[in-house]
């Protein structure tokens, strides 16, 4: 497949991509419940000539081409969740369950892996190899990718390459940025729970006020990132919740927070979590205070591994041209796409997906999510590209 074969068959496939992106917007699914989306997909594959495989963590759906000569095998995946938002868009494809909504562009994701899937299928007999597609549930906090690797997916047959691809509206349409390293974050969920004495609030001495523990926690907490931190590093420590009392004058026995940290360094990881545990339980007990904190692991950070970033690069170059390649993109944002590149190595790249001058600009699991869907045949192209510099 040459780069203009690429490009051209990818183009020609616009009207069905966009029928593809739309159908799944209009029918979003949350996390491990996208039976209706996963069927779509399994049924098109099948029909493709894919051995098809489903039900794998719940609703995910495993494809395998099989080329006629032996050579890599190449994995590709494709995340399926929508999120729990009321869409605000008015257009014809907005949603129609009520609190649901592809704000992230996963709509799009599944449209680019059918794409794919039919431009490789049509390439069968030039297959080196086999193209491994992985329709994955769960991203957005259904922790499917840990679910599938768990269930096997990265074997029978064990993947040479991961590539994965994100529509991104920080980016404009008709772009592709790839960068090697760290690109998202690990993230952690945190949980703490404040205890002290209940008590009148005209009475504070006869009382252990959590509420003024716990704010100087939060206070403290700020200066994890500014004085345990590298300036040259990077961290984040949010507190996101903070829940104390039901009356005005009622000192409460409790508080309950909860926050996020994300790092990308394990070492810098380590020392955020190490620090957050000491200020917290350590400034609780100086206010005569106690304080139960407990750090969930949600994923590690995504590193992209330098010899299939240059492919990627390579390959989206020949079709978007060199102008329109960037590197240096990185977020804070997390991706659970980070199991399957721990033994793997891969490349997670970022298609730009914006256009302001439509009003197609909102962030990411914003209400007014929507992109420019020029963007579905460039992700159908560099993937299709790239997967058959492997294969």
């Amino acid at each position: 497949m040459t780069q203009a074969d690429s490009w051209t068959q990818a183009q020609a496939l616009r009207e069905q991509l966009v029928s593809w992106r739309r159908d799944f917007h209009r029918h979003p699914e949350l996390a491990l419940q996208e039976h209706r989306s996963a069927g779509i997909i399994a049924e098109i594959l099948h029909d493709l000539g894919y051995e098809v495989e489903t039900g794998v963590a719940e609703t995910g759906v495993v494809a395998r081409l099989r080329g006629k000569e032996t050579g890599p095998v190449v994995m590709v995946r494709f995340d399926m969740d929508a999120l729990p938002i009321l869409e605000a868009n008015e257009t014809d494809y907005a949603s129609q369950n009520r609190g649901v909504m592809h704000a992230c562009g996963h709509d799009g994701h599944m449209a680019i892996g059918l794409g794919v899937a039919t431009l490789l299928a049509q390439r069968r007999d030039t297959v080196s190899g086999t193209l491994k597609l992985v329709f994955q549930p769960g991203e957005e906090g259904g922790d499917g990718a840990r679910m599938m690797v768990d269930e096997g997916v990265l074997e029978d047959p064990r993947p040479d390459v991961a590539l994965i691809a994100h529509l991104w509206n920080e980016k404009p349409v008709g772009t592709v940025n790839v960068t090697p390293g760290p690109v998202m974050a690990a993230a952690e969920k945190w949980l703490c729970t404040v205890r002290g004495k209940g008590g009148h609030g005209a009475l504070p001495h006869q009382a252990v006020d959590p509420i003024v523990a716990t704010a100087q926690i939060v206070t403290a907490l700020q200066t994890v990132v500014s004085r345990n931190v590298s300036p040259l590093e990077t961290a984040v420590v949010t507190v996101g919740s903070f829940q104390a009392g039901d009356a005005f004058n009622v000192i409460p026995d409790r508080v309950d927070l909860s926050g996020t940290i994300r790092t990308y360094d394990p070492r810098v990881r380590e020392d955020v979590l190490r620090r957050v545990r000491e200020i917290v339980e350590n400034v609780a007990e100086a206010y005569e205070a106690s304080a139960d904190l407990q750090i969930n692991h949600l994923t590690p950070a995504v590193v992209n591994n330098p010899q299939v970033v240059e492919v990627v690069r390579e390959a989206a170059e020949a079709v978007v041209g060199p102008q329109n390649v960037t590197s240096g993109e990185r977020t804070m944002g997390s991706e659970d796409a980070a199991y399957f590149m721990e033994d793997v190595p891969g490349c997670y790249f970022f298609i730009g997906s914006a256009n302001s001058e439509r009003g197609l600009d909102a962030s990411h699991h914003n209400p007014h999510f929507d992109f420019d869907e020029d963007a579905l045949p460039v992700g159908v192209a560099v993937m299709a590209e790239t997967t058959m510099r492997y294969l």
